[in-house]
């Protein structure tokens, strides 16, 4: 996905340099933190050039690239899904680690000290999101930890596999040169969290040119990218104490990049479809400031067997039904949409499980479950997925203390 977490891991840089001239915070809670930055601002700072860069195609080593890529300013392992408990109750989960590096590889800190050989000094920083949608109980919790990759508190490898942030983590089999899967995750913040086993359904999918995604005109304003579109997924959630075993689908990205948005761009939406035929829709669309797609907005297809299409952007039409405004200030989203690719028949209306699915934490975005509905060549088809949505609510502000819940009539 163009997912684009990049916007959060600048927020993150902005606030980790803070955090460790002052000598750090806990992960849960912290500083007062208000932020009122744009996306266009956080994303359109140059990189630096010590940085490596995605400038063209590269064969891809696994199990190696599942694990962390330090010469790159960020990256992300992103897992979305849609399950269902035995009465068929519809619940949908988020867990994303993010890195961002502080400095590049080998580079000295800008102030260094008699405590620069500490077990403490770091120049890689993790930060989590968590979210769940009860669909059940038309209700939905947010989550969020921060922490430097020193000390064992968070990190990346990929023999074994794992990736963590305190307790929040994704962990494969420990076997010398095995691959991920099956793959654990399992995050739990107090009363409420999830437990999954997760096994691909096909095979990875690369983006974009051979797993080149360029996000811009310029160099290297682009990220290496790949997607499982299809992972099978049961375990457990956990509610306020209310337990269920479920069932479902997940979706996994892998992104690393150190790219930013270029100018006039200012968000983007992206759509993360599978459908019940066995074929799978990936779509993300660059906002321009007029408010028009990008065209290097793309997209990818996955049929039943694995084989895949990118979509050009002028492959698809992105039609909004539908608005939602936040109770938290009156920012719109969009919150209904008709996606077609007529090349291919194919047309899917899109509608949230719940209306307020936005995520008020460090950075703001709404990202939740979707239902589908719609038709492949004049056929009836359904299927469920996951939107993000970025850049609709970037002035709004927030006390950073890590954790949000929301029921029906709750601000």
């Amino acid at each position: 996905m163009v997912r684009f977490p990049l916007a959060a891991l600048a927020l993150l840089a902005l606030l980790a340099g803070a955090v460790f001239a002052t000598g750090g915070w806990g992960t849960r809670q912290g500083p007062e933190v208000k932020t009122s930055l744009t996306v266009a601002q956080l994303l359109g700072e140059a990189a630096d050039a010590s940085f490596a860069r995605a400038l063209k195609p590269r064969p891809f080593q696994f199990p190696e690239d599942h694990g962390p890529h330090p010469d790159f300013r960020s990256e992300w392992w992103y897992v979305t899904g849609n399950l269902s408990d035995p009465d068929g109750n519809p619940y949908g989960f988020q867990l994303t680690i993010f890195r961002s590096a502080l400095r590049p590889p080998g580079a000295e800190p800008e102030l260094p000290s008699r405590k620069a050989s500490s077990a403490w000094r770091a120049d890689q920083v993790y930060m989590g999101h968590l979210a769940l949608t009860d669909g059940k109980n038309e209700a939905f919790h947010a989550f969020e930890r921060f922490s430097r990759g020193a000390g064992g508190l968070a990190g990346a490898t990929a023999h074994p596999f794992r990736v963590w942030l305190e307790d929040w983590e994704l962990t494969g089999p420990v076997e010398p040169g095995a691959d991920i899967f099956p793959l654990q995750l399992r995050a739990f913040e107090r009363d409420v969290g999830i437990a999954l086993t997760l096994n691909p359904a096909k095979p990875l999918v690369l983006q974009g040119d051979a797993g080149l995604s360029q996000k811009g005109p310029e160099p290297g304003n682009a990220s290496f990218y790949y997607s499982f579109s299809r992972l099978e997924a049961s375990g457990e959630i956990d509610l306020g104490g209310q337990t269920a075993r479920l069932t479902g689908l997940a979706w996994m990205d892998r992104e690393w990049s150190t790219s930013a948005l270029s100018p006039g761009q200012v968000g983007w939406d992206w759509f993360a479809l599978q459908l019940d035929d066995g074929s799978d829709l990936m779509y993300y669309q660059l906002r321009l400031k007029d408010g028009s797609a990008d065209p290097l907005s793309k997209g990818i297809l996955v049929g039943r067997a694995g084989e895949a299409s990118v979509l050009k952007s002028s492959e698809v039409q992105l039609d909004v039904s539908d608005r939602w405004k936040s109770p938290l200030d009156g920012s719109e989203y969009p919150s209904g949409w008709r996606l077609a690719v007529p090349s291919h028949g194919l047309v899917l209306d899109l509608t949230p499980v719940l209306s307020d699915q936005e995520l008020n934490l460090s950075f703001r975005y709404w990202e939740g479950a979707v239902r589908v509905t719609g038709a492949l060549q004049g056929r009836a088809i359904g299927g469920k997925g996951y939107v993000e949505l970025t850049g609709y609510a970037d002035q709004g502000t927030r006390s950073r203390s890590g954790r949000m819940s929301r029921s029906p009539g709750q601000n």
